[in-house]
């Protein structure tokens, strides 16, 4: 248990595998948001890269397949890591989300596989 809650980025495939097809896109962000109640629930606070990185692309006129995301998307999960107190990795093939593990190592940070291995707050702070 802890008594401090945690930002926790929620990592996982999200342009990978689709071919840049919006739809396979948008699922694979409905599946990481899947993650979010549990880190929740566990008292903490989740976070998800593309929940700030796509305002940004759409405010400068561009979507997740143009080039200009390369320059959004790894950019914003690495300036939110340092925000960031740990990383939940879900399942799948993602250089994003495994650069994402890279960086929150490097920082030394916990890098979670299950959501029920990361720490519960205590009773009295979670609520």
């Amino acid at each position: 248990m802890t008594d401090k809650p945690m930002l926790i980025l929620i990592a996982g495939p999200y342009r990978s595998g689709t071919g840049g097809d919006p739809q396979a896109m948008a699922a694979n962000l409905a599946h990481l948001e899947t993650a979010a109640w549990p880190v929740f629930a566990a008292g903490h606070l989740p976070v998800i890269g593309e929940w700030i990185a796509l305002p940004v692309l759409r405010s400068a006129g561009a979507a997740p397949t143009d080039a200009l995301a390369d320059q959004v998307l790894y950019p914003t999960a690495d300036r939110l890591l340092a925000h960031c107190d740990a990383v939940l990795r879900l399942p799948g093939e993602s250089a994003g989300a495994d650069q994402d593990v890279a960086t929150a190592r490097g920082l030394g940070l916990p890098v979670y596989h299950d959501a029920a291995e990361i720490p519960r707050r205590t009773a009295q702070e979670a609520t």
